[in-house]
């Protein structure tokens, strides 16, 4: 696979002229290692070769010793997959507050990072990043379609690919071995057949409001359990947990309820036991959920502190996606259309009027060219999405 340049590849890059270290964590197959290797360590480890990681198994202290012993003046050193071997995170610690030595750490599980408590997060000595699937802007010479991205999502491995059967057979096989394995071998819980059938119904809720009460009802556990479910999907970075917008000073019944998304959307189809023959009922439902996690990956490639929210009230008005940056508020509406009209912005309308640091919003449809559809909302092509993060 040729290399594909990654927006993230910038902040890492800064990250490193400041002579910080980084913990880039992302799911499996989203390009962590060959990111990282593309930058130039005087040492790789990589935790995920079975051989390399029972070496620091057996002796955590080698990681310091072989610092030490290096030549070059405060070196690189890459660890691949760190949360196989916890232990090491205090070495690195010790490296880093003694000036010795930088590190990219990379990981595709937080919850492993974190389990029992006692794992070292290395807390304001590292610069946390976040790798995703691939960005629109990142897909230059590959051109995908709207409904190639909705059916096969945007892990690089799976785009590349050519063959609509070799995508289907390779996104198979990662839900099998990625979310049917590892996810489930993190649940820790006894039902593992609960835990399965939990995992399907969240991939065929992704994008709905969180009903905790009917998910335990359907799966057989508790409330409770539902919510933890969620936050294992969370912390191994599968799902995405969006929070409403619940603050108002005229609506009084704001739902307060989070959404879920599965983190790409050929995952969430697999997971969700879907085929590729999607009625195109559903494709607004799809269209919605990507342009969501467009959203966040966007957001991850900018250091200012931001977030994606979304805004429903119980009488109908909603408003998909809200973006929120240095405490200003941009409405996202989502239409599967050619013809956005007037009435498609009407909620984003409401929105602008409601909260006084909202100034304007957008419509992200399928056009070829942006309209302007009033003083306040522009509709927007969907390879355009990025223009709502730059209209500042």
């Amino acid at each position: 696979m040729n290399f594909i340049s990654r927006q993230i590849e910038n902040r890492c890059k800064k990250a490193l002229g400041r002579r910080k270290s980084i913990l880039l964590l992302g799911p499996r197959q989203t390009g962590k290692t060959t990111l990282v290797k593309s930058l130039n360590a005087d040492l790789f480890i990589n935790l995920a070769q079975p051989e390399t990681r029972q070496k620091y198994e057996k002796d955590p202290g080698r990681l310091t010793r072989e610092v030490e012993a290096m030549t070059p003046e405060f070196p690189l050193v890459i660890i691949d997959e760190i949360q196989k071997v916890i232990p090491l995170l205090d070495a690195v610690q010790d490296l880093i507050d003694s000036q010795i030595a930088q590190f990219i750490l990379t990981g595709s599980s937080a919850r492993k990072l974190r389990r029992e408590g006692d794992a070292n997060l290395l807390p304001g000595r590292v610069v946390i990043l976040r790798m995703d699937p691939l960005l629109v802007s990142e897909m230059t010479s590959l051109s995908p379609s709207i409904e190639e991205l909705l059916l096969y999502g945007s892990l690089p491995q799976i785009i590349v690919e050519k063959s609509i059967e070799n995508r289907e057979e390779d996104l198979f096989s990662y839900v099998t071995t990625y979310l049917e394995e590892e996810i489930r071998s993190e649940a820790l819980v006894r039902n593992i057949g609960a835990f399965g059938n939990f995992l399907k119904l969240a991939a065929l809720e992704s994008g709905a409001i969180s009903n905790f009460h009917k998910l335990s009802q359907d799966v057989g556990v508790a409330n409770q359990t539902i919510s933890e479910y969620y936050q294992i999907l969370v912390d191994c970075l599968v799902a995405e947990r969006i929070e409403a917008l619940s603050q108002s000073h005229t609506r009084k019944k704001l739902i307060k309820s989070p959404k879920f998304l599965i983190y790409d959307l050929g995952v969430r189809r697999i997971a969700a036991g879907e085929g590729r023959d999607i009625p195109d009922k559903y494709m607004g439902d799809l269209f919605e959920q990507w342009v969501g996690l467009e959203l966040l990956r966007l957001l991850r490639t900018v250091p200012q502190k931001s977030s994606l929210l979304f805004w429903r009230d119980q009488a109908g008005a909603e408003v998909d996606w809200i973006v929120e940056r240095e405490n200003q508020y941009t409405p996202v509406e989502v239409k599967w259309t050619e013809n956005p009209t007037i009435r498609d912005a009407r909620h984003v309308h409401a929105f602008v009027e409601e909260y006084p640091n909202s100034s304007r919003g957008y419509v992200i449809c399928r056009i070829p060219r942006a309209q302007k559809l009033s003083d306040t909302v522009t509709a927007l092509p969907w390879k355009e999405l990025h223009l709502v993060l730059e209209d500042r």
